[in-house]
C-alpha cells in the first residue's frame, strides 16, 4: 500500500473515529439506547464505507491509473445506494434514533473529508515519474 494510502486511513480513520464516538456519547445522553446505537451505526457504516473506497480506489491507482475516475464514480453511486437502502430499510425502525444516526453519519463524513484533503494538500504526490538514470 502506498505511503499516502496508508496515511490516510490512519489519520483520518482515527479522527473519523474520534469524531463518531463524541456523536453517539451525544446520541447516548440525548436519545438514551437509540441514540447509542444510532452512534455506533453510523460511525461504522461511514468508517466501512470510505475505508474501502479508499483501499480499491488504491489498488486501481497502483494497477490501472487511467481507470481511477471512472472506478471512484463508480464507488461513489454504490455507496449512496447503499446508503439508501439502508434508510429505506431502517425508515420504520425504532431500535434507533434516526436523527442522531444522521447526524453521525454527516459529521463522520465531514470529518473524515476534512483529513483527507489536509493530507493531500500537504504531502507532495508525484504524478510525473522521474526518467530512470543511464
Amino acid at each position: 500500500m502506498p505511503s499516502i494510502d496508508s496515511q490516510v486511513l490512519l489519520r483520518a480513520g482515527s479522527v473519523t473515529l474520534l469524531v463518531g464516538v463524541v456523536g453517539t456519547v451525544i446520541g447516548a445522553v440525548v436519545a438514551g439506547t437509540p441514540g447509542l446505537i444510532a452512534g455506533v451505526l453510523g460511525t461504522i457504516i461511514v468508517l466501512a464505507f470510505f475505508t474501502a473506497g479508499q483501499l480499491v480506489l488504491g489498488a486501481v491507482l497502483k494497477n490501472n491509473p487511467q481507470n481511477a475516475m471512472l472506478v471512484a464514480m463508480t464507488l461513489y453511486l454504490v455507496k449512496i445506494g447503499i446508503l439508501l437502502v439502508l434508510l429505506l430499510v431502517l425508515q420504520d425502525a425504532t431500535f434507533f434514533a434516526p436523527r442522531v444516526f444522521a447526524a453521525v453519519i454527516v459529521a463522520c463524513t465531514l470529518a473524515w473529508t476534512f483529513m483527507e484533503v489536509l493530507i493531500f494538500s500537504r504531502t507532495k504526490v508525484l504524478y510525473v515519474e522521474p526518467e530512470a538514470q543511464k
